[in-house]
């Protein structure tokens, strides 16, 4: 998600892509991203996430294990990265990422991720320092068999309506469907100060399924 969207849940490419993986909305779709009037999965960190190690995994599997070829089919769609194998193999070349005749694009795209993946491995190599991060979870989630508003969670939480909105950015309208059921995300340690003003609620740890 750095080399997609610097973490920006609210991105948007030209060509529709959107959220921190950048998810095109069929692709979306077809990894079980929601998306409607109310609610866009793909700019949700924790469902979008998901779903991308999910697709990754679908893409490593086809591409028989080789990571490169997964990440670069993830970039510009696994059947154009088997067309440029095809290719390849007609022609009597090998069929690794490196050999492949690929988009600009995609042939950037690998590099900036291994690159990436070397530098926060090892940053004090490269002149870099980090900051640490802890491991454990930074947000809950609140789930409710009613309807959800983000003003109604505020007031609950005593959490700031922009900081509400800063880690709901799948919310189009600040709010779940009226159909219910509903979730948002929270601070870790707030959720349960919701109370009975929301009525029943389960909160649990936030982490990507």
């Amino acid at each position: 998600p750095h080399v997609e969207s610097r973490f920006n849940p609210t991105a948007t490419s030209p060509k529709a892509a959107a959220g921190i993986w950048q998810f095109m909305p069929y692709t979306g779709l077809e990894m079980g991203l929601r998306q409607d009037a109310w609610y866009d999965g793909r700019r949700d960190p924790l469902a979008s996430t998901g779903a991308a190690l999910d697709y990754l995994e679908q893409l490593n599997r086809r591409f028989d294990g080789d990571w490169t070829l997964a990440m670069a089919a993830y970039n510009c769609g696994p059947g154009r990265i088997a067309s440029a194998q095809e290719a390849n193999r007609r022609s009597g070349k090998p069929t690794d990422y490196w050999s492949l005749n690929l988009p600009n694009e995609t042939k950037q795209y690998v590099p900036q991720i291994l690159a990436t993946a070397r530098l926060v491995a090892e940053p004090r190599r490269y002149g870099m320092s980090l900051p640490p991060v802890p491991d454990r979870p930074q947000v809950e989630i609140v789930r409710s068999l009613q309807p959800v508003d983000l003003q109604r969670v505020a007031s609950a939480t005593g959490v700031q309506l922009y900081e509400l909105q800063r880690l709901n950015p799948a919310l189009k309208l600040g709010r779940t469907a009226p159909d219910g059921p509903g979730h948002v995300l929270v601070p870790a340690g707030t959720g349960q100060r919701i109370g009975k003003s929301m009525g029943k609620v389960q909160i649990m740890p936030a982490m990507a399924s």
